[in-house]
């Protein structure tokens, strides 16, 4: 495997990456890898395939369209 280093890292930012690699149960290695897997796999999402996609989804499954009362009927529900 190769090795790389990174000079100058804010200060900020190297407590933000020790921070979050001991959230995670990782190594400060282990978790600049993942951050940067992240960045570099991911894709960008079509928004109109993406909606064709929920549009599909809701006709198969007979979803209803949800309205703003629908979701303020959940949500008080939710909050007994």
């Amino acid at each position: 495997m190769a090795n790389i280093t990174v000079k100058n890292i804010p200060d900020d930012l190297y407590e933000n990456l020790k921070t979050h690699a001991a959230m995670n149960h990782r190594s400060l290695n282990n978790e600049i890898i993942v951050c940067i897997e992240k960045v570099i796999k991911s894709r960008r999402i079509d928004k109109e395939r993406l909606l064709d996609r929920v549009q599909n989804v809701r006709r198969d499954n007979k979803l209803p369209y949800l309205t703003d009362e629908m979701l303020h009927e959940m949500k008080n529900k939710a909050r007994l």
